[in-house]
């Protein structure tokens, strides 16, 4: 049976999600610019200090005014619902929940100009509540915190895991283990997450440099940010195929990639195509 394949026929997907639209980011996105990597930044818009605001000497989690947001943020990289003023939703009736994402997104739209469909949680908390508070609030996915130290493609991408965090001990170990992989059954992804602020706040940003100068600039690995990883995800779940498994019709607007006996075929949109 054919298997999935990423843009290209490319076996293995990177992305990263960065929280809370914080200074630091500047720093980070420099580092990930120049490495080739996306990330997915995911914004309180209700936490927004005012313009010309200054932050205390030592203060380390310095949030930008939306002036600052709109401009850092306007590139490549994806920007996310992180709700409205970073409640734990867990404790929020279903109502209020709705409101949270829902502000964000709307808030989040308007300054970019763009759609907004994907979500981090507020100290990764959740409940079978909060994603019907999602679905209800139109988001796609949602980023938990909890590490799978796996590089399985999602399957619930609602309470969507993490392969790990920046200071996980093992994060050097997993990108050996995700550059030395040559999937054939299953293409692979390798998900990181934290805050830019962290880096400040511990002196350690050669961790970010040293996972950029290893994981980026390769030719086989699909750089791109947590939307489109879903969105390709999601358009290979669509594809329709044969009582024989040997014809494969792509009725998305995505063009996908299959592989089968080591050979990559591309389905084109609208195309049908077969796999022998």
């Amino acid at each position: 049976m054919p298997v999935m394949r990423f843009p290209n026929g490319l076996r293995k997907a990177l992305t990263l999600s960065y929280d809370d639209g914080v200074e630091q980011d500047r720093q980070l996105i420099g580092i990930l610019d120049a490495a080739g990597l996306k990330c997915t930044f995911n914004l309180n818009s209700g936490c927004f200090p005012p313009e010309g605001h200054v932050w205390p000497e030592g203060q380390i989690h310095r949030r930008m005014p939306a002036s600052a947001v709109q401009a850092l943020y306007k590139g490549e990289h994806e920007v996310a619902v992180h709700t409205l003023t970073h409640p734990d939703l867990t404790q929020l009736p279903l109502s209020e929940m709705v409101r949270e994402l829902t502000e964000d997104r709307l808030n989040l739209e308007k300054m970019f100009g763009t759609l907004v469909r994907g979500a981090a949680y507020p100290y990764g908390t959740y409940s079978d509540q909060t994603v019907e508070a999602l679905r209800a609030s139109g988001l796609v996915y949602c980023r938990t915190v909890w590490s799978s130290h796996d590089f399985s493609i999602p399957q619930d991408w609602l309470r969507l895991r993490p392969t790990c965090h920046h200071a996980d001990p093992e994060l050097d170990t997993l990108c050996d283990r995700f550059l030395k992989e040559n999937p054939y059954a299953n293409s692979r992804l390798f998900y990181l997450w934290g805050h830019a602020y962290e880096f400040e706040a511990v002196d350690n940003w050669d961790v970010i440099r040293r996972f950029a100068d290893k994981m980026g600039g390769r030719d086989d690995i699909w750089y791109a940010t947590n939307i489109a990883v879903y969105d390709y995800v999601d358009a290979w779940r669509q594809l329709r195929v044969s009582a024989d498994g040997k014809t494969w019709h792509n009725p998305t607007a995505t063009t996908l990639w299959a592989e089968q006996n080591g050979s990559v075929t591309e389905i084109g949109p609208g195309r049908t195509v077969s796999l022998r």
